[in-house]
């Protein structure tokens, strides 16, 4: 009788300890996203276990283990990404309330949820790019020769390009995809290389006149975080949201979505319905500079100042951008995108 009753016990603390704890695997690598987790463990008293690392290797260790995977969660920076997993069964589909109505259709499904926004656009410097001729411009028109040897961008294996060109296939079709390009690889004013903030260093320093980078490098830059040089570079550059006479601004996302084996359902859940309050919100804008995906939620001084108020494109659901990344990647490599 007494062994039985230090089994019971044995098992029941095992137990205890899995009720409360989550596991999430996650590509970001921000130290804010820990203090958050940290703020959902005092309020919950759910503990949350992490392991950080780059998608694929991630993907690789989920699907070799299958059932005997203890993660719940997989956190990624773009829809391309959660598209990919979702692809290769990772997920399982998850319903709640609180998700679908808090948010938008074109950021979620089933399977994932976006949880952050990212708005891609362009940058001058107006010492060498008058106001007046980029006020209207549009992600097509980057390739006007107008902009010959002057557009600073990535290489095309980033992820980023990759949604930003299959958007665009969506948008326009895959002829007048092909046509952008071309021009778009004639304007290249160096074969690409580097991040988002060399993209923008470029512009600053007048080796370009048009940059493509995500917001948060630019928010980053200017914080101060990657040093005096590259805040006063920052400061010489101003962006552009594009397409804003029209379909408005492409935009991506940070999402997670619970696995398919995942042990502890129900406390993932709650993390995820956390990451959506408006508390979650406002921490993750204000300390890595993305966009909320809530309305009305106190973002970062410096995120105000890049721009809240502009025309985002409301009407293409981001799903598309993985379901189309193979072919734009196939598109930019034809065309000459290194």
């Amino acid at each position: 009788m007494y062994a039985f009753i230090i089994f019971v016990s044995v098992f029941f603390s095992f137990f205890q300890i899995k009720a409360d704890e989550v596991n999430l695997f996650t590509t970001r690598h921000y130290e804010s996203d820990i203090k958050l987790f940290d703020k959902f463990t005092n309020k919950s008293g759910i503990k949350v276990n992490i392991i950080t690392g780059k998608s694929k290797p991630l993907e690789k260790r989920i699907l070799e283990e299958g059932k005997d995977c203890n993660a719940d969660l997989l956190f990624l920076a773009d829809a391309g990404r959660l598209v990919s997993a979702e692809k290769k069964g990772l997920f399982q589909k998850t319903e709640s309330n609180l998700l679908e109505s808090s948010i938008p259709e074109q950021f979620r499904n089933k399977y994932w949820f976006g949880l952050t926004k990212r708005a891609r656009i362009l940058y001058y410097n107006p010492k060498f790019t008058s106001f007046d001729e980029i006020i209207n411009l549009r992600y097509e028109d980057l390739a006007n020769k107008k902009w010959f040897k002057n557009v600073a961008i990535r290489q095309s294996n980033n992820v980023y390009n990759q949604s930003l060109v299959s958007y665009l296939l969506e948008i326009n079709g895959e002829k007048k995809t092909k046509e952008w390009l071309k021009g778009l690889v004639e304007n290249f004013f160096r074969n690409p290389q580097g991040n988002d903030r060399s993209q923008i260093l470029a512009v600053a320093a007048g080796e370009a006149k048009i940059a493509v980078a995500n917001t948060y490098y630019y928010a980053l830059m200017l914080s101060g975080k990657k040093g005096k040089e590259q805040q006063n570079a920052a400061k010489k550059v101003k962006p552009i949201f594009p397409n804003q006479d029209g379909r408005g601004t492409h935009m991506n996302i940070s999402g997670a979505g619970i696995l398919k084996y995942s042990p502890n359902k129900k406390n993932a859940l709650k993390l995820l319905e956390f990451l959506i309050s408006e508390e979650a919100q406002s921490h993750l804008s204000k300390n890595t500079y993305e966009y909320p995906m809530l309305k009305n939620v106190n973002v970062s001084k410096l995120v105000k100042k890049i721009g809240i108020d502009f025309k985002e494109d409301t009407t293409t659901n981001v799903s598309v951008y993985g379901t189309l990344q193979k072919d734009a990647f196939k598109l930019m490599k034809e065309a000459g995108w290194n």
